[in-house]
């Protein structure tokens, strides 16, 4: 039998911990658990999950595919990893910039465990971020309306919650009221320190970082800063790329010397998941106009 303290470490490290700490003990677990091991699926998607983390965008999705192919028999468990296998690679999807694969993702997740209720909110969370990558401001609104509806205050559903903030304030800022996305993502914020929940702490102030700066508020730099340090500590590059990315076009004209660092940062970030995406879409994303500036040589 697979010892389940590896489950229980692989799980610490991916919402409480640096998500790469994760991969051995989940990879051990996987190694050592029967095919029919009832915790198996939940191995694999976190397996998938610490890897989406670390910017390993091929090693996560060859995790997570194999979760979707669900038996017409399937019990709501096997169906809710799927779910959110499915929900990950969406995630994966957006982070690349391919929004119509995400949305395919995430309806799928919604109708293969439509009645289990995090399942639900995951797929209708997921589809108003794709809304949002694809400027669909109505259909964003909706979306995020019918999570919010779906969204419970148990303590269990913390990171339902902080992730909620997240796509709230995406939509606010999408309808050009960053002082409200300021507000939602402050709660965010503090959801998620109050849990020891670093990556979403990490997260969440970066969201709350471009809020700022679209208010003028002269906090935004000290805010994403804090953000990129705590991503970096963690070893979660995507969200580095996305952070570093940003200071560095914010301080091209004030401060040339940090923007630069802030350059290589992302730079050293990006070829990070460059190296892990297959060779065609790591070349499409490396073209992407918020990416190839970053890159130099």
């Amino acid at each position: 039998m697979a010892d389940l303290g590896l489950l229980e470490a692989g799980e610490r490290a991916a919402f409480h911990g640096r998500p790469a700490d994760g991969v051995a003990p989940l990879q051990q677990y996987l190694y050592s658990a029967w095919q029919t091991d009832p915790e198996r699926p939940h191995a694999q998607w976190l397996l998938g999950v610490c890897l989406a983390a670390g910017g390993m965008f091929g090693g996560s999705a060859a995790q997570l595919q194999p979760l979707l192919s669900v038996p017409a028999e399937a019990d709501l468990t096997r169906r809710r990893y799927a779910a959110a296998a499915a929900g990950t690679l969406a995630s994966i999807h957006r982070q690349v910039g391919r929004f119509v694969e995400a949305r395919n993702y995430d309806e799928w997740a919604g109708a293969i465990a439509a009645d289990d209720p995090k399942s639900a909110f995951d797929a209708a969370l997921g589809l108003a971020a794709d809304a949002v990558g694809a400027g669909a401001a109505q259909l964003a609104v909706e979306y995020v309306n019918q999570a919010t509806g779906l969204c419970r205050d148990d303590p269990e559903w913390w990171r339902e919650r902080v992730r909620l903030g997240w796509v709230q304030a995406e939509v606010s800022m999408l309808w050009d009221r960053p002082a409200d996305a300021r507000t939602v993502l402050l709660g965010s914020v503090a959801e998620a320190e109050s849990v020891g929940a670093p990556r979403h702490v990490a997260k969440s102030l970066s969201f709350l970082g471009v809020a700022q700066q679209s208010l003028g508020d002269n906090a935004a730099m000290m805010t994403l800063g804090r953000a990129a340090l705590l991503a970096e500590s963690l070893g979660a590059w995507p969200l580095v790329w996305a952070t570093r990315g940003l200071m560095a076009v914010l301080l091209r004209s004030s401060n040339p010397p940090e923007a630069e660092r802030c350059r290589r940062s992302a730079e050293h970030a990006v070829r990070i998941i460059a190296a892990d995406l297959p060779a065609e879409l790591a070349e499409e994303w490396a073209a992407r106009a918020d990416v190839a500036p970053l890159l130099v040589g």
